[in-house]
């Protein structure tokens, strides 16, 4: 088989304005983007779609994450086009890669195989430009704050309490914790301890996946909180100054951006936050577009169906305002086997031999991770199918140890799907269990209420999505908590890392 770059460099790629006459677009809804493949949507198309009825909304997550990847994004893609040989309407929407992953072990995450979005270079390097965006208004904030500093520190800044970084795009740990400052007052300010992180662990990256509107963003920019005073209270980026002019510099990132599939999937890539550290999730304008034009849009959360799919349902929908009529969770024979604990699997390296042997006993020791998280969808009230991503080499009795499970621990039902090799053609068993579940009454719901204290929340998401006994609270979790409420953020949903 071809590799990923090959395939996506011979497929034959349609106009952009071909894939946006799919969603009832015209060419003036966009703006090309360097290529006739590329376009930025313009935010105007939301008032122009809004008397369009909602499509079906799909969220496709997954087991617990290997090293051997599970394949979310491929299966995302597979199915999307799937759903299009089935006659349906099918809209993408996903999150635009961190140059970290592209260049480590992790590599590109515009699918693979079959199943892919193209121009797939273009999708994994810089795109539009919007991670840059973010770094450039994240950056600017940290000058301004250093700024402040420098001048006499009129907002009365604790500098131990200052938690905003510098952020780039690159792994580069010898940046995560730096001294800045150095040169004495009047060359480099103020001497203190701060640190770089990647660009999409920044607030503004989780910020542009959950703004509503250019307003909405300015607004949560303003409310950025940055550190405290030396009398504990919040110190905001609006008090900084910075919040007008991050927005401006903002301005074309907050526009969704369009692709397309190897089978002409139309395909939303907006915005990038890690799951491990934010709500990993994209954009929810992409979504709000997305609903408006399709029969069925889908969407990717990042990692497992706890800390990705948690908050996609806790977070994002419920800023979004959209329902979920149905899950995927993706995997992989391989994956549940690593799971019983009794494989050493490392990155990079070749895989233990006794893994590939047929070994149903080993599938279903693992597949206890499978059945949790089917619980944790089916704990919002949303109708769980089981994708199981197809590798060359699996057997036929894991693959049904892993079919009676899923179906014993409540999901409609598990398909193999075949999507790397064969495309669209490869998961239309899996689009047909979709389209079952999403016809399913929903009884969709928040895991917990916003009024619930603080620590009410984290041990409702602790103890059923993670299977925790209880939570106990270091002392400084204490006081941290005491000051958040104190504060007035203690209404806000938790974002469990």
């Amino acid at each position: 088989m071809l590799s990923d770059l090959a395939i996506a460099q011979q497929a034959t790629l349609k106009h952009v304005h071909e894939i946006a006459d799919q969603m009832g677009l015209t060419p003036d809804d966009m703006d090309l983007y360097g290529s006739p493949y590329v376009a930025k949507l313009r935010l105007e198309v939301l008032d122009k779609l809004k008397d369009r009825p909602n499509a079906r909304y799909i969220d496709v997550t997954a087991i617990t994450p290997t090293p051997l990847g599970e394949g979310k994004s491929t299966t995302l893609v597979g199915l999307g086009q799937a759903l299009q040989h089935l006659g349906k309407r099918s809209v993408i929407a996903m999150r635009q890669p961190s140059q970290g992953p592209t260049f480590g072990i992790k590599g590109g995450a515009a699918g693979g195989g079959y199943s892919q979005i193209v121009p797939m270079e273009t999708f994994n390097l810089h795109l539009t430009g919007d991670i840059h965006a973010v770094s450039a208004a994240n950056n600017l904030l940290a000058a301004m704050i250093d700024n402040r500093l420098m001048r006499g520190n009129p907002l009365n800044i604790d500098t131990d309490s200052i938690t905003w970084k510098r952020v780039l795009d690159v792994n580069d740990r010898a940046l995560r914790q730096i001294i800045v400052g150095l040169g004495g007052k009047a060359e480099g300010g103020v001497l203190r301890e701060t640190g770089f992180d990647i660009a999409v662990a920044s607030e503004v990256m989780a910020i542009l996946a959950l703004t509503t509107s250019i307003k909405d963003m300015r607004e949560r920019f303003g409310r950025i909180v940055i550190g405290l005073t030396n009398d504990k209270k919040p110190v905001t980026a609006e008090m900084i100054g910075a919040a007008g002019a991050m927005t401006v510099l903002m301005k074309d990132a907050i526009r969704p951006n369009l692709l397309q599939t190897l089978e002409h999937t139309p395909a939303l890539v907006h915005a990038g936050p890690f799951a491990n550290i934010a709500h990993g999730n994209s954009s929810i304008l992409a979504d709000l577009i997305g609903i408006k034009c399709s029969d069925y849009l889908l969407t990717e959360s990042g990692f497992g169906a706890d800390i990705g799919a948690e908050k996609f349902f806790n977070i994002k929908c419920r800023y979004s305002g959209l329902k979920p009529n149905a899950a995927v969770l993706v995997v992989t024979v391989r994956a549940l086997k690593s799971h019983s604990g009794k494989y050493r699997i490392v990155a990079g390296k070749a895989l233990p031999k006794e893994l590939l042997d047929c070994n149903p006993q080993d599938v279903e020791l693992g597949a206890a991770n499978m059945v949790k998280h089917i619980e944790n969808v089916r704990l919002h009230g949303v109708t769980p199918v089981v994708a199981i991503n197809q590798f060359e080499g699996d057997h036929a009795e894991e693959i049904e140890v892993i079919r009676r499970m899923a179906v014993e621990a409540g999901a409609l039902g598990a398909s193999v799907a075949t999507h790397f090799v064969n495309g669209g053609k490869g998961a239309i068993e899996l689009a047909e269990m979709v389209v079952s579940a999403a016809e399913k009454p929903n009884e969709f719901k928040f895991l917990y209420d916003l009024d619930q204290p603080i620590k009410s929340k984290i041990e409702t998401i602790a103890t059923k999505i993670y299977g925790a006994d209880g939570v106990a609270y270091e002392a400084l979790a204490e006081r941290q908590i005491k000051d958040y409420e104190a504060n007035g953020f203690g209404k806000l949903p938790i974002c469990m890392a």
